[in-house]
């Protein structure tokens, strides 16, 4: 494998700050990270880091080669046209950046394109930022398709080597292979080298997987900010208001759409109170409950994704 090093280069101006606040921080920094591209149901992780990226104040710390993991004619950059010319174009953005929560505590966000190529070689890069700035806790989120109604709270599946941070969520399955992803592979290989890491995915309802669903998000946010001590209030608003605004018009699509997608929904409800209660009973096989299969998880999956592809 080829240097990591390679891949990566520091903003000196932002590493200072991060040395500076790591002199106050002896504990360690934490380290949000996720990329776009791979399933992300309900816009789950996108949501998060953009209301992030918007409200709070932040400074680049290390930028990554996008010129070289991104592959531009599976993923074409926007151009702006105006009159007779070129005006504009989005450059893709691959970086490390330090941001402050509403305390003053500094943190920070890795966020962009999934790579398309060397994944180990990044990973390995990951690990070196990790190291040199002091990370003492790595989390990553994004939301999956599952088969749940949106009138009940959103579920969590807790992974890594540190879930005691997500304490009451029990995964569903046991095991289960699903398309690879670079997010996924960098926990891996963190905790591999006896780093701490934390995942959270959300459970999205399927049947709105593909649009912007503020209560995943704020669901994971509010995970993230117990699993963290950080303090995010302005972003949680936000995420709350937006999630009370989806949800009412969530329902009344439902009460407006057809029997099949009432019958869908009152299906799911009754599925969900049914696991629910056995749960609580302490006693999963008490009634008979369609949990879905591992395979039925791992399709799911992949027709998310090959739907992603499509619109693309």
């Amino acid at each position: 494998m080829l240097d990591p090093q390679g891949l990566y280069a520091w903003e000196p101006k932002g590493l200072a700050v991060v040395d500076m606040a790591l002199a106050q921080e002896s504990a360690g920094l934490v380290m949000l990270y996720h990329f776009d591209g791979y399933i992300d149901a309900g816009e789950t992780g996108d949501q998060v880091v953009e209301r992030l990226t918007d409200s709070l104040p932040g400074q680049v710390v290390a930028r990554f080669d996008h010129d070289r993991l991104v592959d531009y004619r599976a993923r074409r950059p926007l151009l702006t046209f105006r009159r007779d010319r070129w005006s504009d174009y989005e450059v893709p953005t691959l970086d490390v950046r330090l941001l402050q929560d509403a305390t003053g505590a500094p943190f920070l966000l890795l966020s962009g394109p999934e790579p398309d190529i060397e994944w180990e070689r990044f990973a390995a890069a990951v690990r070196e930022i990790v190291e040199r700035l002091g990370v003492r806790l790595s989390v990553n989120f994004h939301g999956i398709p599952m088969g749940v109604p949106h009138t009940r709270p959103v579920g969590l599946t807790p992974h890594g080597n540190r879930t005691d941070l997500v304490p009451g969520h029990a995964s569903p399955f046991d095991e289960a292979q699903v398309p690879g992803s670079a997010e996924a592979l960098i926990e891996y290989r963190l905790a591999e080298a006896g780093h701490d890491v934390l995942g959270v995915a959300a459970h999205v309802p399927h049947y709105i997987a593909r649009s912007a669903y503020p209560d995943a998000a704020l669901t994971v946010l509010e995970a993230i900010t117990a699993a963290t001590g950080l303090v995010l209030p302005g972003v949680a608003h936000t995420l709350r208001t937006e999630a009370h605004r989806t949800q009412t018009e969530i329902d009344r699509q439902v009460q407006e759409g057809d029997e099949e997608l009432v019958a869908l929904v009152q299906g799911l409800e009754h599925q969900y109170d049914a696991a629910a209660g056995a749960e609580a009973r302490g006693n999963m096989i008490a009634e008979p409950v369609d949990i879905p299969s591992a395979d039925e998880i791992g399709r799911e999956f992949e027709r998310f994704l090959a739907e992603r592809e499509g619109d693309g």
